[in-house]
């Protein structure tokens, strides 16, 4: 079983966030950089289905050179290899960024494809669904539960309101991860050493034969949240206050 991981590396969550001078963008020059925390939940899904099953798990990622860490720590934890299209993406909207994933998947002829259920820095949720409709793959969205049958997979997709739906899907497939689907690992020291002789395809987009294409989403402007302070009374009887203000803080502010 092959089973190919999409991952994504983003801005650590502690880290210092500045405007860019353009503006349209932060500044990376003094960032520390992770795996995206969805995607590290699909790598770990899909280690966890090579050890009951066996097969091969590659890790593909779309970044510039410095995602070379986040590919270790992948390779690390237990990926048999990995590809690096040396791009750099975060221009690029989820249909462009679908496009190159693609070109780069099709190459390998997957049983399965696994994304996280979105980015931390972005956050459009869009990447993995498109990624489906252009590789002609089913697929299922926001899954917490894994189950290989004889020549098709039944997953758990999460619902609202602690609701859970069951599906069943022949092979290949693509599926998004939902943060929380099990533990996961930390690299061993002998997985890191291990890691040291894993293969690491290089390649360009341009080596696959795509260009992104035009920009279905231009990103105008990135800001702080601009802070205000703003009074509002309630009129009433302190009853019919007390029911306003709950509201308030539970559909607006939605703190309770």
């Amino acid at each position: 079983m092959k089973i190919i991981v999409a991952i994504k590396q983003v801005p650590a969550r502690d880290s210092q966030l500045r405007i860019a001078a353009g503006g349209k963008w932060i500044e990376e020059t003094d960032l520390a950089y992770e795996i995206n925390e969805p995607d590290a939940y699909a790598l770990e899904e899909a280690l966890q289905l090579k050890e009951k099953h066996s097969g091969e798990v590659v890790a593909l990622c779309a970044a510039p050179e410095r995602a070379g860490q986040t590919i270790r720590e992948a390779l690390a934890k237990g990926a048999d290899r990995a590809i690096h299209i040396e791009e750099d993406m975060s221009s690029l909207d989820p249909l462009a960024a679908a496009r190159v994933l693609a070109a780069a998947i099709q190459t390998e002829s997957p049983d399965l494809v696994l994304t996280g259920l979105q980015s931390d820095d972005l956050g459009y949720g869009q990447t993995g669904v498109i990624l489906a409709e252009l590789l002609g793959l089913p697929h299922a969205t926001i899954v917490m539960q894994v189950e290989k049958l004889d020549g098709s997979i039944r997953v758990k997709r999460e619902l609202e309101d602690g609701w859970f739906q069951p599906v069943e899907m022949p092979l290949p497939a693509l599926l998004t991860i939902q943060s929380g689907i099990s533990k996961l690992r930390y690299a061993t020291l002998m997985g890191i050493k291990k890691a040291k002789s894993k293969e690491v395809k290089r390649i360009r987009a341009a080596d696959l034969g795509v260009t992104p294409g035009a920009q279905s989403i231009v990103l105008e402007r990135v800001y702080l949240p601009e802070r205000a302070k703003r009074t509002q009374l309630f009129e009433g009887n302190p009853k019919e206050a007390a029911a306003k203000l709950v509201e308030k803080l539970k559909f607006e502010a939605r703190v309770i």
